[in-house]
């Protein structure tokens, strides 16, 4: 079968790899979608390496339909439509135990250490199986929607951490898929206002149509129009969506005594960012991190997109075919779109 696979920093291809068979404990998928992720783009640039395996097939935002179940699996049958959750993790960490496994120390990831979506099939390991990381969509969905529970999964992981609360204003700092999502889910929670700062006039006009006002930051200082929209109070969120470092000095700026900073993005490895500390300190400010997500909050997503209640649909722009798999991540990379999907039955 076809699969993109990952030989080192700037080596990635697709090729001719052994089709793969359900063994014991095991699922095998006929991989109906891998939907192309920001990490994808820093691992081909060796921006990202621990934890990576070279060799590995990429892709950990997928979707597809059961193939084979493995003996001793039960709960799935052929056809069945699924997600999978990426973070395999070990159960017994202390991170594990304390309710904090999407930072477990030990886990595997799907697409960085196990075999990824960007194949035309996958086998799920018989301990992701067993963790409960394969999970069925409640009703029939696009497959390329589906995917998507990935990355919408960590946004609730991240959404719980840092809180919106009725009536709050929220600062969205990037308007790319992530920062979209973090948009709907503001204003499902109640925000009274969301402000979503990005260069890119087709992605602020997104964010205008889930119902967000949006600033041109090379057009307008953000600051400013944050202290104008808040009678100067400050925002009482902001999140920081694009892996920038510098914009961690800007989301600390623009919150109100007491306000919430969120550095949701992966920053380059090695990257620093310049503050100024007082801000913390006598702003009383919460920052917090975000990384990957729980079992719990993929299924949470699993069910909203199913649900209809996070609308994904606008934000898969492009698909194309497994072949085009290299073409697709430059796509990404690029800032073409918003989503892209690579779906090996194109």
């Amino acid at each position: 079968m076809r699969a993109l696979v990952f030989a080192g920093p700037g080596e990635v291809r697709v090729e001719e790899v052994p089709t793969p068979t359900a063994g014991a404990g095991e699922l095998l998928l006929d991989v109906g979608a891998n939907t192309v992720c920001g990490t994808d783009v820093r691992i081909i640039r060796g921006e990202k390496t621990a934890g990576i395996d070279r060799g590995v097939v990429l892709g950990h935002e997928v979707a597809g339909r059961i193939a084979e179940v493995g003996d001793g699996v039960e709960g799935f049958a052929v056809g069945d439509l699924v997600g999978l959750a990426p973070v395999v993790t070990c159960g017994t960490c202390h991170a594990c135990t304390r309710g904090m496994e999407q930072v477990c120390p030990n886990a595997s990831i799907v697409g960085y250490r196990i075999d990824g979506g960007l194949a035309e099939r996958m086998v799920v390991p018989a301990h992701a199986v067993a963790r409960g990381n394969v999970v069925k969509a409640p009703r029939e969905v696009p497959v390329e929607h589906l995917s998507l529970a990935e990355p919408l999964s960590c946004c609730l992981s991240a959404h719980r951490t840092y809180r919106v609360e009725l009536g709050d204003t929220v600062v969205i700092l990037g308007a790319g898929p992530i920062g979209l999502i973090h948009t709907q889910l503001a204003l499902r929670a109640g925000a009274r206002r969301v402000i979503v700062s990005d260069p890119s006039a087709p992605r602020r006009a997104v964010a205008e149509s889930f119902g967000a006002t949006t600033v041109d930051p090379t057009a307008t200082d953000l600051g400013e129009h944050v202290r104008d929209a808040t009678g100067g109070l400050g925002a009482d969120v902001a999140v920081v969506c694009i892996g920038m470092p510098r914009l961690l000095a800007d989301a600390l700026g623009i919150v109100r005594l007491g306000g919430r900073v969120n550095a949701f993005a992966g920053f380059p490895s090695g990257a620093t960012a310049e503050i100024d500390p007082n801000l913390i300190h006598y702003r009383e400010l919460t920052v917090t991190g975000a990384a990957n997500s729980r079992r719990s909050d993929y299924r949470d997503a699993v069910q909203l997109i199913a649900d209809g209640a996070i609308d994904v649909a606008r934000l898969v722009t492009h698909r194309f075919p497994l072949e085009q798999a290299v073409e697709a991540i430059e796509a990404s990379a690029s800032g073409d779109g918003i989503k892209i999907a690579v779906m090996p039955t194109l």
